[in-house]
């Protein structure tokens, strides 16, 4: 059976019929993206997926990155695949032609992203952490630093990276010990270690440019001193041309669980000769300037997991229909058959099929926001779109990670102890995904962020416009008869998440502030699992009214309302108890005394 990537038809479906993103046209700044062009793009990234980027997966994972002499070497298919890659201008989809982007839609790139990352994320973590880097310096850079490197870095000629992360500063960034002394030039010595660079080395660009963060001698302690740098790899001269190598010495890589194809790289900066960084932005203002970086990687990541499920899902449903084992359950004398016709796999098969379809419509619904507020005029609505931005970010990277996770281990289940070996696509995908529960911010603080920030920002307006959003699908799914059942339950769920919210949000207030964050977690589970059923009941809504117009449509149609039936009648239970937990907010995880944890 050949190694799948996505669900086409979904995609489109999500595209087309759930979002419209070709009203997007309407507005000046996109008016080429009508529904021809967003298709004929969505079907150039399906080729090159499946032709070019597929085919690298396997052979990238067994190469793996090589350290020798402090050169990093990558799989060997990857350099190739960069120079495809960049010569069809994919690294900047989004951004402004005049620096070598393509201008479109971040939910329309998002679909060609999709296909890119379920044929091999490792390999695109490089363009992914490259339009990052570029993303800082048009939003923070001097003309003079937009002029050296923001179109060598948006059209793939270098590449770029994020230099956050140190043995003594893990997720707390605040504690770094990088330090910048400024030089009479103006230009800055950086001096420091960091560890857990993905594409932090590498032969397979001229350049590679990182966005570092340090903090200014005699700068205030924490975050509140810490300031953006770009240091390239090679100074660049006033020509453009490249010069002298800039003593950012790679002293390692690690050996992972998955990932194997991206170098993750230990960095010594200044150790061996002066390196040399220039500001980016403002002094002291390192963090919030790399927020911007760092919630576009956090929905990267999330895209990155889920790529994985959304592979490992529809390889597990041509498994299914071709593996003849056992017999029918009733008709236990008759010939073997598919194991899709068992209920069990079948089981698994709708739960991975509901997940899937209900995170596709989140991340696409999440980039469709941003379209929203660029092309947005009235203040007060470009203010609600950027808002739901922010709230549905921890849940795109966190829930939507945890919950790939989960699909890629069905995924494994219905090949049974073949998705158990290496022959087949399960175990990588399994492997690859795991790492996007950790990086870019766990998943738990993934969920100390949705509680300690996005619940109470603007005076929990930004939270209550998402559930606005949520009562106006479920008011149109009202006007469906053959949904009615169906949408009294996601409404129920809708309800019972505001009252989860409001007492999670007071009792962050209380002595028991303890408590509630220790239900943090639980807390973006159930918000992720209502926002699954928004979607699924938005997609069923979309989908109903349009079976029985056309027969050989009617089974898609058919399956989106049954993975709405699916996860309202079997998931939405368990979720009312867990919200129920949460409102209990029992203090055993915080009253329990350390040394009764294993010694």
């Amino acid at each position: 059976m050949a190694q799948q990537i996505c669900d086409r038809r979904d995609v489109d479906f999500v595209l087309h019929e759930q979002l419209n993103v070709t009203e997007l046209s309407k507005n000046e700044k996109f008016a080429s993206y009508n529904k021809k062009t967003v298709d004929m793009i969505v079907t150039e990234a399906r080729k090159l997926a499946i032709n070019e980027i597929l085919p690298t997966m396997v052979e990238g994972d067994r190469q793996g990155c090589t350290f020798e002499n402090g050169q990093v070497k990558i799989p060997k298919p990857f350099y190739k695949l960069w120079e495809i890659f960049k010569d069809g201008e994919w690294v900047a989809m989004t951004e402004e032609p005049e620096w070598g982007g393509q201008g479109m839609p971040r939910s329309v790139a998002l679909a060609a992203s999709e296909h890119f990352n379920g044929a091999n994320y490792p390999f695109m973590m490089y363009p992914g952490l490259t339009h990052g880097c570029g993303k800082l310096i048009e939003s923070f850079g001097t003309d003079e630093q937009k002029k050296v490197f923001l179109k060598n870095v948006y059209t793939g000629k270098w590449t770029g990276t994020m230099l956050l992360t140190e043995a003594c500063a893990g997720s707390d960034v605040g504690a770094l010990e990088t330090v910048a002394k400024k030089n009479a030039d103006g230009t800055y010595n950086i001096e420091g270690n960091k560890i857990f660079i993905s594409g932090g080395e590498h032969d397979m660009a001229d350049n590679i440019i990182h966005p570092v963060l340090a903090r200014i001698e005699g700068a205030p302690e924490g975050t509140r001193g810490i300031s953006l740098f770009l240091v390239p790899k090679f100074l660049v001269n006033a020509d453009g041309s490249i010069g002298a190598f800039n003593n950012v010495e790679c002293t390692g890589i690690e050996h992972k669980m998955g990932i194997h194809g991206n170098a993750t790289c230990s960095l010594a900066l200044g150790a061996k000769g002066p390196c040399l960084g220039t500001l980016l932005g403002e002094e002291n203002k390192g963090m919030s300037h790399m927020f911007l970086m760092m919630n576009e990687a956090r929905q990267l990541v999330g895209l990155q997991g889920f790529g994985c499920a959304s592979a490992s899902y529809v390889n597990a449903v041509g498994y299914a229909k071709e593996r003849v084992q056992g017999k029918a359950i009733t008709n236990p004398k008759g010939p073997g058959v598919p194991i899709i016709q068992h209920p069990d796999v079948r089981r698994q098969l709708m739960i991975m099929k509901s997940y899937v379809e209900g995170m596709r419509s989140i991340l696409y619904y999440l980039a469709y926001c941003h379209d929203m507020s660029v092309v947005c005029t009235d203040h007060e609505e470009k203010e609600m779109w950027e808002g739901l931005t922010e709230v549905l970010t921890p849940i795109g990277k966190g829930y939507v990670t945890d919950k790939a996770f989960e699909v890629c281990s069905h995924g494994m289940q219905v090949y049974g102890g073949y998705g158990f070996v290496e022959e087949y696509p399960q175990a990588q995908l399994l492997r690859d995904c795991r790492i996007t529960l950790i990086y870019e911010g766990t998943n738990g603080i993934q969920s100390m962020d949705l509680l300690g920030r996005k619940l109470g920002m603007k005076k929990g307006k930004i939270f209550m416009d998402f559930m606005a959003q949520m009562n106006k699908t479920i008011k149109m799914a009202k006007e469906i008869p053959a949904l009615n059942d169906l949408t009294a339950k996601v409404e129920k769920a809708v309800n019972k998440m505001g009252e989860v919210a409001m007492h999670m949000a007071k009792t962050a207030m209380t002595d028991k502030v303890l408590n509630a964050f220790a239900f943090s977690h639980p807390f973006l589970e159930a918000c992720g699992d209502v926002t699954v059923a928004w979607m699924l009941l938005w997609r069923a809504a979309v989908a109903q009214p349009k079976i029985g117009q056309k027969k050989k449509d009617d089974a898609f149609y058919e399956g989106i309302v049954k993975s709405l039936q699916y996860f309202a009648n079997s998931v939405l239970p368990v979720t009312h108890g867990k919200m129920e937990a949460i409102l209990a907010c029992d203090g055993a995880v915080n009253e329990i005394h350390e040394d009764a944890f294993a010694s």
